[in-house]
């Protein structure tokens, strides 16, 4: 594996963009966007081999697509109520779609708007948490018959108690997994069934920001996925928006 001053890494990064579009690597591969840039770059995984200095990673992202990143999974608190399987399937879920005799809680809320089953996140800066509130009044007319089933499971009132994080465990598990970035977009094409990428886009994010994420949160750009069924969660995941990963950090550069 090849060692990179941050300098050295800048310039080959401006190499790879000149050479203009470049054939995917790893064909059928749906990471194939970030494979070909690392076989480019000689590194493994993402992670950059930059000695003496912080981690850093390389993220790569399609111009133009509407499909969210996971950028890390956490469960609510107080964990040991163990809020998704014990609360929120079985009192909150509704018949999963195509497993007969399973529950679903499948939500991507948000802090902007509630969903249409009446949930949303909140802020609360005073008491430093990330709360996830339901509002009986904001379900949409076509949930009417799961909205009956939750009147005779758990009640029309607010969550009692809120699934929520902390700020402080927020900012250390996004600390860890948020890490210093050279973060690259790219235009891409199909010619004759063949995928192509032009590394367009060159950043480097450093320091991540609670504030800034939080603003996130209240924005809509960050989101909380819940995704389970009775026979399995798949996890409770914080994702984002595409091209929104930049304000998420305090120092952005744009490599000209």
């Amino acid at each position: 594996m090849e060692l990179y001053s941050k300098e050295d890494l800048i310039k080959k990064l401006k190499r790879i963009r000149r050479k203009g579009w470049i054939p995917n690597a790893r064909p059928g591969n749906v990471g194939g966007i970030g494979n070909t840039i690392e076989d480019l770059l000689g590194i493994e995984e993402n992670n950059l081999p930059i000695p003496n200095a912080a981690e850093w990673e390389l993220k790569c992202q399609r111009i133009g697509t509407s499909s969210l990143t996971t950028l890390f999974h956490m469960e609510p608190s107080p964990r040991a109520v163990r809020f998704v399987p014990r609360i929120l399937l079985p009192l909150y879920g509704w018949a999963h779609q195509s497993i007969p005799n399973e529950m679903s809680f499948r939500q991507t809320i948000n802090g902007l708007s509630r969903t249409d089953r009446g949930f949303k996140v909140i802020v609360d800066r005073k008491a430093r948490k990330v709360l996830i509130s339901f509002d009986a009044n904001a379900v949409a007319e076509k949930h009417s018959e799961w909205l009956k089933s939750v009147k005779r499971r758990v009640g029309l009132d607010e969550l009692n108690p809120q699934p929520y994080w902390g700020f402080d465990d927020l900012f250390h598990k996004a600390g860890t997994k948020l890490l210093n970035c050279f973060y690259i977009r790219a235009e891409v094409k199909r010619e004759s069934g063949q995928e192509y990428y032009w590394y367009k886009e060159i950043m480097i994010l450093q320091k991540f920001n609670l504030n800034n994420f939080l603003m996130g949160i209240k924005g809509g750009a960050v989101l909380v996925d819940f995704d389970a069924r009775s026979g399995h969660n798949h996890g409770t995941k914080f994702r984002l928006r595409q091209d929104r990963l930049p304000d998420l950090y305090g120092n952005v550069k744009n490599i000209d």
